[in-house]
């Protein structure tokens, strides 16, 4: 009788500490979690701000995460299509499956942009259901934040309270930082900039800056000197003050740009993780204002 309370006794106890297991595709979810979870959550990340999101492999390290994940959480929108479905398949965890209580994917939540017309995979790494990087802007976060502490609340009730509370006070930090940013950039707005990668829609369209040109003549493919001699054609007639790439990215075509004529070139972090400075959601839009800054000067 004691054996069988001391057992029932431990057993309660587990459900009541027992962790969430959250898989997150990107640093930045795992980050929006933590903020969400607390203590009450343990976080994975497939994937590092120096890592290009797109291509990834389902190693056997991340299927055996995957296989113990009550919540995953990615982008969506095709960014991971080169590896989350055969992750999802191989581990075999029907929580994560697709309509599953633990598959969470944060573009559901945010309306997209850059939406092809036509489809032709001869035209570069094109995404069908629109722009994935939602992370670029804050507000985009702010909706997603929304959504992942409601599912949070669903998959943990006994925790319920202390989500709700978490992703109140997440949603308070927040709102401040976004007007803090918003006034802090507003010397950006209308700046001419030129893109290495078109992966930063959703920030320009929240600091209104004016993409004048893209470095790759086809998304995800190296532009051809061809079309590169065409581009410092068209900025030495419409001068742009600034050049950015990410931070996983290769530089070559912005640092050959900056060389052939004056612009300043600039690096950004594009999520958590991406220079030192960037450790959170918060440091990574305060180092991403800075840089854009510092750059305008």
């Amino acid at each position: 009788m004691k054996k069988l309370l001391f057992i029932s006794l431990l057993l309660s106890s587990f459900s009541v500490f027992a962790d969430l297991n959250i898989f997150a595709c990107e640093p930045e979810w795992a980050s929006l979690s933590k903020e969400l979870g607390g203590d009450k959550i343990t976080i994975f990340s497939a994937t590092t701000g120096l890592q290009d999101p797109h291509h990834i492999q389902a190693r056997p390290s991340l299927i055996s995460k995957a296989r113990r994940a009550d919540l995953l959480v990615c982008t969506g929108a095709e960014l991971e299509i080169g590896w989350l479905p055969l992750l999802q398949r191989k581990s075999g965890n029907a929580n994560i499956q697709i309509g599953g209580s633990g598959y969470f994917m944060a573009t559901d939540y945010v309306r997209l942009i850059d939406i092809p017309t036509a489809l032709d995979r001869s035209q570069g790494d094109i995404h069908a259901a629109g722009n994935p990087h939602i992370q670029t802007s804050p507000v985009n976060i702010q909706l997603v934040a929304k959504a992942l502490s409601q599912r949070l609340q669903k998959l943990d009730p006994a925790n319920a309270d202390y989500y709700q509370q978490r992703g109140q006070d997440f949603m308070q930090r927040w709102s401040t930082a976004i007007e803090k940013w918003q006034q802090q950039a507003a010397p950006l707005n209308g700046i001419a900039i030129v893109v290495q990668h078109n992966s930063w829609g959703y920030l320009f369209n929240w600091l209104h800056l004016n993409k004048i040109e893209t470095l790759e003549e086809k998304p995800g493919i190296p532009p051809s000197v061809d079309y590169l001699n065409t581009v410092l054609k068209t900025l030495k007639a419409t001068p742009a003050k600034i050049v950015i790439h990410a931070a996983y990215q290769p530089s070559r075509a912005s640092d050959w740009l900056a060389e052939k004529i004056t612009i300043q070139n600039v690096t950004l972090p594009f999520t958590v993780g991406g220079d030192e400075q960037s450790q959170d959601l918060f440091s990574l839009f305060d180092d991403t204002i800075t840089r854009l800054l510092d750059a305008n000067k």
